[in-house]
């Protein structure tokens, strides 16, 4: 079994954002040398409860894609849901991407063709987003949720804030 460090690793953002999305500014993906986003959907970019995007996400988003290339990859299954979010973003997507599986996001990378280190994966979530994108070799960041006060997101938030304790 590998030592628990290298777990640690897989669930460390590399970036962690106290706050939603919209504070990943075009100045960020500079500093970092980002030339690609994955973003994770439900509860990154919208609740799990709506059905759009804001207006705020909106004029975010103009200004990154003028920018950079987005696609959106989501564990979500319902296709009809994404494929509505993707459409009135002008995104291209994948749904029921099974992450942490690397599968869906190699395909998203590969499209953008770019390196996967000049990629970024968007989430609010550690086990999915954040341990998928460092399995594959991606820039992690995460994001706190649209909707707070999911306990699974509450528990992950604890690990991460003593991920350095437990490792040692």
């Amino acid at each position: 079994m590998p030592p628990v460090s290298s777990w640690v690793s897989l669930l460390q953002p590399d970036l962690y954002l106290n706050d939603s999305i919209l504070q990943l500014t075009p100045t960020l993906l500079d500093n970092y040398q980002l030339k690609g986003l994955v973003l994770d959907v439900d509860d990154t970019i919208v609740s799990t409860k709506a059905a759009e995007a804001s207006p705020e996400l909106l004029a975010w988003l103009v200004e990154i894609k003028n920018r950079v290339p987005v696609w959106l990859v989501s564990n979500n299954i319902k296709r009809s849901r994404i494929e509505r979010i993707a459409v009135s973003l002008d995104l291209p997507y994948i749904h029921g991407a099974r992450k942490p599986s690397r599968r869906k996001l190699r395909k998203a990378v590969s499209a953008m063709n770019l390196p996967y280190e000049q990629v970024a994966m968007v989430g609010d979530r550690l086990f999915t987003d954040v341990l998928a994108g460092n399995r594959l070799g991606l820039f992690t960041i995460l994001v706190e949720p649209v909707s707070p006060g999911s306990l699974l997101r509450d528990i992950e938030l604890w690990l991460y804030q003593n991920l350095e304790r437990i490792s040692s």
